[in-house]
């Protein structure tokens, strides 16, 4: 036997699909749930309930234990595993404690004894469906945060790539700033991010690190556009009471990028005043040793020295890859070894001809 009882709209929403193999019984269960404005679908036996479990949407399940062929037991397993959300009551005409039990730790939401009074079955009824409500609550409560989070992460996601490709362009058009100023160098500062991203990632620093390095080395010489134009642009070597001038380019850069609370500007102030400063103290502008010296000034020391003996210039003629290698890692007398980190030199060493494949892809 099979009756589904249609919704009246003035009634409860929810839908009971109550299984019992007694013919009375189940007719006295969906009378009763029909009266108390339940919409039910009624079942003889537990296929055909799963059956119908399976293809029409209902609240809850109240169902008997003893049953020929699949148990209540049975159906309440099966029940569970594919929606175990969906509350199921369980009815029984014994009392006993041992199959209570198994019933609740298989899922059972709650356990009626036979007889049992219409005002009981329905209490239970009752609790169930608020319980299957609250869990669709739940569930849409966390599809709803879920969303949000999805969508103020991509926000979020998005406003750091601006925050990103803004810093990065403010960068580069500092970084035009000097070239403008300092029409010798050319592509000199485009290399240096380039040139000290080889020797960070070779260093194994921590990826922060080496994005940061690669953004703010190009303003390693902002710091020139307060030197006066007649020894910028000298064409020919400076005078020393020049070169103290032009050493005044390392302060004047920290100077313009200091005060800043954000890490690629931090960090490119100080790349703008360390980066002439020397492993053996012999640089400046503090005359800063070994590991005084910041780790990014350290980089960008060598990958400056390397890009500007490459480099021509009004008072000197460029020189070739290998030249400046043999320079930085043997020394001529003006540029030594002990100028740098021994770690950073021993890396420029294994990746030299990185160096020259940079130059030769950002040439003037």
């Amino acid at each position: 036997m099979e009756d589904i009882r249609p919704i009246n709209d003035n009634l409860k929403t929810a839908t009971i699909l109550a299984v019992d193999d007694d013919p009375y019984v189940l007719e006295y269960v969906s009378s009763l749930l029909g009266e108390y404005g339940y919409s039910y679908i009624a079942c003889r036996n537990a296929e055909d309930a799963f059956q119908k479990f399976m293809t029409v949407s209902v609240d809850a399940v109240l169902t008997d234990i003893k049953m020929p062929a699949v148990s209540g037991i049975d159906l309440l397993e099966k029940i569970c595993l594919v929606r175990s959300d969906i509350p199921v009551i369980l009815m029984t005409a014994h009392a006993e404690i041992d199959i209570a039990v198994d019933a609740i730790k298989k899922g059972a939401f709650d356990f009626i004894i036979k007889p049992y009074r219409s005002e009981q079955l329905i209490h239970s009824v009752e609790k169930a469906v608020k319980y299957r409500r609250l869990t669709e609550k739940e569930k849409e409560y966390k599809k709803t945060l879920e969303e949000t989070v999805e969508r103020r992460t991509r926000e979020l996601r998005e406003a750091l790539t601006m925050l990103r490709n803004m810093s990065a362009e403010l960068i580069d058009r500092l970084t035009v700033v000097a070239e403008f100023r300092d029409t010798g160098t050319g592509f000199h500062n485009s290399r240096m991010g380039r040139y000290a991203k080889e020797i960070s990632q070779a260093l194994s620093m921590p990826p922060k690190f080496t994005e940061a390095v690669t953004f703010a080395s190009p303003l390693h010489d902002i710091g020139k556009v307060g030197i006066p134009d007649t020894i910028l642009l000298k064409p020919a070597s400076l005078s020393k009471p020049e070169v103290e001038i032009m050493k005044n380019h390392t302060s004047i850069g920290e100077k313009v990028l200091a005060g800043s609370s954000y890490p690629f500007i931090q960090m490119a102030a100080s790349i703008a005043l360390n980066h002439h400063e020397r492993w053996d103290g012999t640089g400046y502008p503090r005359g800063l040793k070994q590991t005084d010296i910041p780790v990014e000034g350290r980089i960008v020391m060598l990958c400056d020295q390397y890009d500007a003996l490459r480099s021509s210039r009004p008072y000197k003629q460029p020189l070739s890859h290998d030249e400046t290698v043999h320079i930085i890692t043997v020394g001529d007398g003006r540029t030594l070894p002990e100028h740098f980190d021994p770690d950073v030199l021993n890396i420029f060493r294994k990746i030299s001809d990185r160096f020259n494949e940079i130059f030769s892809d950002f040439k003037e």
